[in-house]
């Protein structure tokens, strides 16, 4: 186990409402860790990046609730598989859905990209695997021989293998360029859930129901670890990028394993639940999982875990005392690498058959007609054109978002148990911001939308808007009258009537549901949880509305919730928008009122004699509710001499403020 310290090792990211129904399925994108799809009962396909509430775009065309999807590996494309036995292939750079593929019987299990071929394989509770070719109709091949449903495929790093694990208690290697069998694998004693292929060595891992991870060398086609230690199935398994060790994700639990010998270099316990996939970026494990129509994302810090030393899992007690590493580690040095081909894969090298074995069986087969209809009922819908434009339309490749070399996801505070993320890879307007936010509860005018935060040092202070005017903000009525009418026919005029439309439909719609994602989060778990999930979407309209519902309710604050706040209330009150000032100074009278004098009194107090851990917590909370209020009392005295009704507002707050100047 990690050695205890100040700094989380594992956090929970955010959790959000993924869909109207139950969520079925949900995949990571491998490469970036920062791309997320879901799959739900209501026959969507909805595309989030990781850390926003925020759904990019959603994905129609499935008659059949969403049983399986994947990304292939540079994330340009989505595959699902609904319970009928459908495919559908989206290109998400385009937002049009690339190919419908009909074969298969019963519900999709599994769903695999070829590393860099146009190739998909898919498995079904049919118990066949079929190996399509996305750029045709019909599969290229029928893969027979397991005896129950398929729930992993998993293509060999240099794209000649494809391994599948079934309830059989079987995994099953193939030859794709032969299209058959090389070996099965038997030592699992219950349904394998997943298989991976080592990123460079002639090594295969599955996982299993039988609480174990079977590792299988692929020269010699035998067993050569048996990683065990998990007190749940196996889930998910993911080979660290340089293939050091391999992380396994099972019910509330991470561990890291190291083989030759088998050993346990530790384990986190992580909230997940029953994790359903897991991706590696910039030295964090990315976990997600779901439950009815929400879903959750987890952090874990991989500098913070070992990787290495560790105890032998059979025969040695775990002691915490490092095994001496050999100095010729077996694997690496003697197991085979993969060779990656020179140029991309093309049909040519799947061995063909004729065509009649390639096309679909009969009864499955469907006229063009027919499969252009269906493919104009699917569509792509954009729910955030902002995002949409910048991660799957970049103005240049090099600079593609979700970026290759994004920046790691932060901690949260030490105290509180979710974290409270603000993106820096982008710089884009919160798509619901889109009007001032009044006095009064989520109902009223939507607030305005608010730039990018820029500090006093950068740029001049912006000038004020006051809450009450009689201009619409940001909008010049002569934008809307021709420039001539004579030159503008009614059409033209009208077109440039509605310019903008479409997207203000969208920021609208957006800043609804993240509203609605609140509200259920509120609902089911308390209103700590639900301003957190306000505050993950990074939208401080959002924010605003909340807090405009709480300050009415001084009985819902608790100390917990100030320290969530209070960093809100510094971004409010150095925003342009008097209604947002106005806003986060009655929160901050709020706290001064009802829980300066707690802090004060608990950071005098002397210390207790013994352990107390509730006084410890609530003392550390204290101390950052202090630091933070000094903070917010240098902003306050420095509007305090703005004219106005925010003006006054501000003086008020330098009065209530003035014990904070004698305080620890």
């Amino acid at each position: 186990m990690a050695a205890a310290s100040t700094t989380k090792i594992s956090w929970r990211l955010q959790e959000f409402e993924a869909h109207s129904s139950s969520v079925s399925c949900l995949a990571l994108g491998k490469s970036s860790g920062r791309l997320l799809a879901t799959g739900g009962e209501d026959c969507r396909v909805n595309i989030w990046a990781v850390s926003k509430a925020n759904c990019i775009m959603s994905l129609t065309g499935h008659k059949n609730p969403v049983e399986c999807v994947q990304f292939n590996m540079s994330e340009e494309q989505v595959v699902a598989g609904s319970q009928s036995g459908s495919i559908r292939v989206w290109d998400l750079e385009a937002a049009k859905i690339l190919r419908t593929l009909m074969g298969h019987k019963a519900n999709i299990t599994s769903l695999g990209f070829h590393p860099f071929g146009d190739f998909l394989a898919s498995s079904s509770m049919d118990t066949n695997i079929k190996l399509w070719d996305v750029r045709r109709k019909g599969y290229v091949f029928r893969y027979k021989g397991h005896t129950q449903a398929v729930r992993s495929l998993a293509f060999s790093p240099d794209g000649k293998w494809l391994a599948s694990a079934s309830d059989d208690c079987t995994v099953k290697l193939w030859d794709l360029t032969q299209g058959k069998t090389i070996t099965e694998f038997k030592s699992h004693t219950a349904a394998v859930n997943i298989v991976q292929f080592h990123p460079n060595e002639y090594l295969l891992a599955s996982g299993s129901s039988d609480r174990t991870i079977k590792l299988w060398d692929l020269e010699k086609f035998t067993m050569i670890g048996s990683l065990e230690g998990d007190t749940t199935p196996v889930r998910c398994i993911f080979f660290s990028p340089d293939g050091s060790c391999l992380y396994s994700g099972a019910t509330d639990s991470l561990r890291v394993f190291g083989w030759e010998p088998d050993r346990c270099f530790d384990m986190v316990p992580v909230g997940w639940g029953k994790v359903s996939d897991l991706a590696v970026c910039n030295q964090q494990l990315i976990g997600v999982s779901h439950q009815l129509s929400s879903v959750s994302s987890y952090v874990v810090d991989l500098k913070r875990v070992k990787k290495s030393g560790g105890a032998v899992i059979q025969g040695i007690i775990q002691d915490n005392q490092p095994l001496t590493e050999p100095k010729d580690p077996k694997g690496a040095a003697l197991r085979r690498n993969y060779e990656r081909p020179t140029t991309t894969c093309s049909s040519q090298r799947v061995k063909q058959r004729s065509d009649a074995d390639r096309r679909s069986p009969e009864g499955e087969r469907r006229s063009p007609s027919e499969d252009e209809a269906d493919e104009k009922v699917s569509s792509a819908e954009i729910h955030n054109a902002e995002d949409y434009k910048e991660i799957f339309q970049p103005k240049n490749a090099i600079s593609r978002t979700p970026p290759r070399m994004s920046e790691p996801f932060p901690a949260p505070p030490e105290d509180g148990e979710f974290i409270i993320y603000t993106p820096e890879t982008t710089s884009r307007p919160a798509p619901s911001e889109v009007g001032p936010s009044s006095s009064n509860p989520p109902a009223s005018r939507p607030p305005p939308a608010q730039p990018p935060v820029t500090t006093a040092k950068s740029k001049p202070q912006p000038k004020i808007i006051l809450s009450t005017r009689n201009e619409p903000i940001g909008l010049n009525v002569a934008d809307f009258l021709p420039v001539s009418l004579d030159t503008l026919s009614d059409e033209e005029a009208l077109s440039q009537i509605k310019k903008g439309h479409d997207t203000m439909c969208v920021m609208l719609s957006s800043r609804h549901k993240n509203l609605e994602t609140v509200r259920a989060v509120w609902a089911r778990e308390d209103i700590k949880s639900a301003l957190d999930t306000a505050v993950s979407m990074n939208d401080l309209s959002i924010v605003v509305d909340i807090l405009n519902i709480i300050n009415l309710q001084p009985s819902l604050w608790k100390l917990d919730l100030c320290t969530t706040i209070l960093p809100q209330i510094d971004k409010l009150l150095q925003s342009k928008y008097e209604s947002y000032m106005q806003t986060g100074c009655t929160s901050l009278k709020l706290i001064m009122k009802h829980f300066w004098i707690l802090i004060s009194d608990t950071l005098k107090a002397a210390p207790s004699v013994g352990v107390d851990i509730t006084r410890e917590e609530r003392h550390q909370k204290c101390r950052a509710c202090c630091k933070q209020l000094k903070n917010l009392s240098n902003i306050v005295k420095n509007k305090a001499a703005q004219v106005g009704r925010h003006g006054s507002a501000f003086k008020e707050l330098q009065l209530l403020m003035a014990p904070l100047d004698d305080s620890l």
